[in-house]
Formats: C-alpha cells, structure tokens, sequence
C-alpha cells in the first residue's frame, strides 16, 4: 500500500487519545471513521474534538468554516463493520493487554487483508499484540503523544513481524498528520517511556522526601533542563491512573527501578488523578 492509497482512516476508542487521533486525521482531509463500544462515549468523544477545534479557531490556526469542515469528515459509530473500508486503522483503547488483542482479531476479521492495522500502545508489545491477527507484518506502533494535536512527535515501534512496507508507510502517515517520528524497537517503554516515567516517578519521591517543595521540583526541572513541564505537572496531566500502570507493566518487564514512587499510588488510591479529576499534585477548576 501507498500513502497516496488511504483515503480513510479508522480510530478505535473515542477517549482523549483517540479523538486527538481522529482530529488530526481529519486535519490532515482524510475521512475518519471514529468508533467506540458505546454512544455515549463516541458522543464525548465528539466533544473533546469540538473543544480542541474551538481553541485552534480561537488561535487564529483555523477559521471556523475549515475546522466545522474538519468535524464534518469525522463519522461516528459503535458498529465494528464501520471500519471495514479504512485503509489505516489506528487503535487506542485502554491499556491492557487482553482488551487490545481482542480488538486486533476483530479488526482482522473485518478489515481488509491489506489494512494497516496500528496500536497506540504506550508500553505494551507491538508482537504480543500482532500475535492473534492472521497477518502480524501489517501490524505496527504508532504512539501518539498527548495531547495529540498539540504536540509534534509519533513514536513508531516495530514488532517482531512488522514489514518495512508497513514500518515505511507508518513514517509517511505520521508525516502526512504534520508528526515528525522517531523508531523504536519492542521493548517495553520504548524510547519515550523508557526514560520518561523513572523522570517522573524521582520527580515524586523528590517532593514526598522533603528534597524541595511541590513547586520547587517542578520549577527545578523546567528552569534546570529546558522542559516544559516539570515531573509533578506532567504526571498531572496525564493522569496518575495511567502513569501509575504503565511504571507498573516497565516493572514486571524491567525491573525495581521502574517502581512506582509510593505518594503516586496513594494519589490513585484516594481518586486524585490530576487534571482529568480537579486535584492531583495540583489543584484545577
């Protein structure tokens, strides 16, 4: 398949990775086919992109007819059967093994045999994945880093299958959704991860040891090394559920240095997850 060949692009999960996904997809003028196991969901799926185009219109980045342009080329659904004419198909559901390899072997049910078939998967392997689907070499990494239409880079992961058509063409998608990649192999964490959570997890046990306040830390961080948030911020923002389980899967992979830093798990342990709840190691409206 050629990147000239994929006029519609299929998302599977229409939660904050997901719709971000479909946004730029649709950015980009392919028509995208955004599914999820319920109405519900699908619906706050729209919303989140509603909200983010609004936020590009008041940027000045779009006028309002081009980004109600953008919703338009977005279809909605619950029916599986819906992705079946897409030529790419972008996965990103929740992160947990069982759940992603049931979606795989129904997308390779229904999709063509020549669909290239993609996972979101930010520490999961690539080859455990692909291992239901009858053709494990269409299936490939792509990792999107959120929130998805802000930030620049697409992490392609390369399973233990995957073909250098499909590795190529998931550069040249990535590229054509206004991304700049990188390659990683399928190791757990890849390259962003990897190093990522040990950052963020230190980052914690700096501030609950007493090393310098809250704000001390992140301040330190940004000030220090040039980053836009610090490690206390950034956990905030993805959510302390999802930083907590990924240090959790890096630490049956890799090892005790990927154990989660003690306040993080009683942040999850008390609901306060971040920006997503109102309250994690800060406070939002």
């Amino acid at each position: 398949m050629e990147l000239d060949d994929i006029d519609t692009v299929g998302v599977v999960g229409a939660g904050q990775m997901g719709a971000g996904i479909a946004q730029v997809a649709a950015v980009a003028g392919y028509r995208v086919v955004l599914r999820d196991v319920d109405e519900r969901l699908v619906a706050d799926g729209f919303e989140s992109i509603e909200e983010s185009l609004a936020r590009v219109v008041d940027r000045g980045d779009l006028d309002r007819a081009a980004a109600d342009e953008v919703r338009d080329r977005i279809t909605g659904t619950t029916k599986l059967d819906a992705l079946a004419d897409a030529e790419v198909v972008v996965e990103a559901v929740t992160e947990d093994l069982d759940v992603k390899q049931s979606v795989f072997a129904d997308l390779a049910a229904t999709c063509d045999p020549e669909t290239v078939l993609a996972t979101n998967t930010s520490t999961l392997s690539i080859t455990g994945i692909a291992s239901v689907v009858d053709r494990p070499e269409r299936v490939v990494g792509l990792h999107f880093m959120n929130p998805v239409p802000v930030m620049a880079g697409v992490e392609v992961v390369v399973g233990e299958h995957t073909s250098a058509e499909t590795v190529g063409l998931a550069h040249e998608f990535a590229a054509a959704l206004g991304k700049e990649t990188w390659e990683a192999d399928d190791k757990p964490g890849f390259v962003v991860n990897r190093v990522l959570l040990p950052w963020i997890n230190e980052g914690i046990r700096a501030y609950d040891e007493g090393v310098a306040e809250r704000d001390d830390v992140d301040r330190g961080l940004r000030l220090g090394t040039n980053v836009p948030m610090g490690p206390l911020e950034l956990a905030d923002h993805i959510g302390l559920d999802v930083v907590l389980d990924a240090s959790e899967t890096l630490r049956a992979e890799l090892g005790d240095r990927y154990r989660p830093a003690y306040l993080l798990k009683r942040k999850v342990e008390a609901g306060d997850l971040g920006k997503k709840t109102g309250a994690g190691f800060y406070e939002y409206d």
